[in-house]
């Protein structure tokens, strides 16, 4: 068995540590003895859909989204939207998350268009939402609560095509306001939880690892790993959530 994994724009968007979520799918699989490939698409370069079984998509800054938006509709759009119909899973972080949203409006009132690819839109806030983050896992997820970072102005509604990753118990999530967190629809996933998050949840990320192999074999499951460090940094990261 063998995972190729698409990281996108690791240049342009991989703030506040991101590159780590890569690093953890890649030794969760390596412990397992599973291959893993790692392309980095970067600029003007074109996607093989058939070839790529899960891609992941950092968070940042608002200049580099621009950039990055014009990017990913020039050369990437319909290759991303044919991976997803061939079952690819898509993980987004923060400035990602919200590109494959309907768009972000800024403070100016100018629009950034994302793909669509989550029933989803964001609009610029006044107040920095920023500190240690636990939610409560949508009930598809083996990890009953998720910890990370968050540090996000932008407020991102949902709308109907899309579910919350979670419901908010400790922080802001989406927009401070409804108490969800994240996004989820068909196999594409946002969040706007830093850390690296897939560290300090393995569940979370043998869900993400598995979901994506899936579309090889639909009844693929991973062999059990000794997670007791990785527990451990869990419930301390869960601790710490609750003593900020």
């Amino acid at each position: 068995m063998k995972l190729t994994i698409g990281w996108l724009y690791p240049k342009q968007m991989s703030t506040y540590g991101d590159r780590g979520n890569v690093l953890t799918i890649f030794k969760r699989c390596e412990w397992r003895n599973i291959k893993v490939d790692v392309l980095e698409i970067d600029l003007k370069e074109r996607i093989d859909p058939k070839s790529i079984d899960f891609y992941f998509f950092g968070g940042g800054q608002d200049v580099a989204q621009v950039e990055v938006s014009n990017d990913l509709h020039k050369y990437k759009k319909e290759a991303l939207f044919e991976a997803v119909k061939l079952k690819a899973t898509i993980f987004s972080i923060c400035g990602g998350y919200q590109l494959l949203g309907k768009y972000y409006k800024t403070f100016e009132s100018s629009e950034i268009p994302g793909l669509g690819l989550l029933d989803a839109f964001t609009v610029a806030g006044d107040k920095r939402m920023i500190g240690n983050i636990m939610i409560e896992a949508n009930s598809s997820i083996p990890e009953k609560n998720i910890v990370g970072f968050e540090n996000h102005s932008g407020k991102t509604y949902l709308g109907k095509n899309a579910v919350a990753l979670g419901r908010v118990v400790i922080g802001n999530g989406n927009n401070g306001e409804d108490r969800t967190e994240g996004a989820m629809q068909d196999n594409v996933i946002g969040c706007y939880l830093h850390g690296p998050v897939l560290a300090k949840n393995p569940k979370f990320a043998d869900y993400l690892i598995e979901k994506a192999l899936s579309r090889k074999n639909k009844d693929f499951k991973l062999k059990k790993l000794d997670d007791s460090l990785e527990k451990a940094t869990h419930e301390t990261a869960i601790e710490r959530s609750h003593n900020p």
